[in-house]
């Protein structure tokens, strides 16, 4: 599961208010579940049914005071039975869903259109408008047509919005479920997991019926569909008041007429920060489109250290602040940002020195495009050990400019052959080498000067005697 969204989820969950500004005595909600043999089918090793209970029951948690519920279910009393669709509730309490759905077991086919069928009837002779949400693993597979019941329904004048949440289902499968969709003016979501599922039956319980859609939110990168999520905020506050998931087709959701800030953050290839919409205002009648652009070149950075890759930290900023950054390992690393004018940092890591942060020059990033930039630096090696006869002494060594004084660097020798001498990379410069020896030959300390050129070697060990040297 993405990180962000399962942020965003639980944001979501917290904060959203269901807007029924239009009707005090919201229309029912009507779902239609999916508990065919396939249920039993496992993501992320958990049974989809025992997932799928689990997220009906928060779902409907969540409900505002005063909705009420129905509820049919297919493939749950018999294998191959088609005509297995049976309404569990009608007219209901949300609290009366969780008992309804661990009372029935998965078993049997996946008659979709024969349960939209029943739904719709009831609704055509009860002459009440209402949402149907429909949640399913899998296609049809007992021959009918969904989309084609659908549309033919609305076409009647029989006066719902279905939703459509696709659990698991591979690609190439949702095509007939987002015809069916389109064609009862609601949205298809796609679900791979619990938090996927959540967030898709949430959304869809908040865009009901009462509510007509008023406001299209579409996110592209370089002219592509993306995959982004939608919060809305009362403009000019930290208000959350709805949510919403483009699906790379582009949300569309009810606001209460309005102003709003919304805040759009990409789910999938960029790591760009997100895109804020302020003021955006919508009304009952007229639908507000937005379209929010992505856009972003690759740079390509590569920081070599004589010549080899060396592990850095890389920040890119524009002229107020800092837009990416990232850590290269030793190789190349690949950062997105929008097109425009960068310069940037290399902070080398395991290096000492007068200097171990670089400024990149000023380089140029255009949308669809990769922008190579290397940075090379140099560095010696310093080799300092301490040593009386054959013996290792343990010391502490440290290292500072000669000219400021400032301390770069500083290690113990131990009495091991693997640190003593002490290996030290140093950018190149004048230093000021100051020992101590601890342990039994404490008491012997000095100090030496040195200069470390660009891949040039120092090695100096020093050659303690048994009295306390007062070098």
């Amino acid at each position: 599961m993405n990180e962000r969204l399962l942020i965003f989820l639980l944001v979501a969950i917290a904060s959203v208010s269901v807007q029924a500004e239009e009707s005090t005595t919201p229309s029912p909600i009507e779902f239609i579940y999916d508990s065919s043999g396939s249920m039993w089918g496992q993501i992320g090793g958990k049974a989809k049914v025992e997932i799928a209970r689990e997220v009906m029951a928060s779902t409907v948690a969540n409900l505002p005071d005063g909705q009420r519920i129905g509820l049919v279910a297919y493939g749950h009393r018999s294998e191959g039975d088609c005509d297995d669709v049976e309404t569990l509730l009608s007219d209901a309490e949300p609290a009366a869903v969780p008992a309804a759905l661990t009372a029935i077991r998965p078993l049997g086919k996946t008659p979709l259109a024969r349960s939209a069928m029943q739904v719709i009837g009831q609704l055509e002779r009860s002459q009440q408008k209402a949402t149907v949400i429909l949640l399913t693993d899998g296609i049809e597979s007992c021959g009918g047509d969904l989309c084609t019941v659908v549309k033919s329904a609305r076409e009647r004048g029989i006066e719902f919005v279905m939703h459509i949440v696709g659990f698991g289902l591979k690609p190439g499968e949702t095509a007939p479920l987002e015809c069916a969709a389109a064609a009862g003016g609601g949205r298809y979501y796609d679900a791979n997991d619990a938090a996927e599922l959540a967030a898709g039956m949430n959304e869809a319980t908040t865009q009901t019926v009462d509510l007509p859609m008023n406001i299209s939110v579409r996110a592209t990168k370089n002219g592509t569909p993306l995959d982004a999520y939608i919060t809305a905020y009362a403009a000019g506050s930290n208000n959350a008041i709805q949510n919403a998931r483009t699906y790379h087709k582009g949300a569309l959701f009810h606001l209460a007429p309005g102003k709003y800030d919304l805040k759009v953050s990409a789910l999938e290839n960029t790591d760009l920060k997100p895109i804020w919409l302020r003021n955006v205002e919508t009304s009952a009648e007229v639908m507000t489109e937005k379209e929010v652009s992505f856009d972003a070149g690759t740079v390509r950075v590569s920081v070599l250290n004589n010549s080899q890759g060396w592990d850095s930290v890389v920040k890119i900023s524009d002229s107020e602040t800092v837009v990416s950054q990232a850590r290269t390992y030793g190789r190349s690393t690949e950062m997105q940002v929008p097109p425009g004018i960068y310069s940037g940092t290399v902070q080398a890591l395991a290096v000492e020195g007068t200097v171990t942060t670089f400024k990149l020059a000023e380089f140029e990033v255009s949308a669809g495009t990769t922008t190579e930039v290397t940075h090379t630096f140099n560095t010696g090696i310093a080799m300092i050990g301490v040593r009386i006869g054959d013996e290792l002494v343990d010391a502490v060594v440290s290292i500072s400019d000669r000219y400021t004084g400032k301390n770069v660097a500083g290690a113990r020798t131990y009495t091991s052959a693997s640190s003593n001498p002490r290996r030290f990379v140093l950018t190149p410069g004048s230093y000021s080498v100051t020992y101590s020896s601890l342990g039994k030959h404490k008491g012997h300390s000095g100090s030496f000067d040195m200069d470390i050129d660009a891949e040039g070697a120092v090695e100096r060990v020093i050659e303690l005697t048994t009295a306390v040297d007062e070098r």
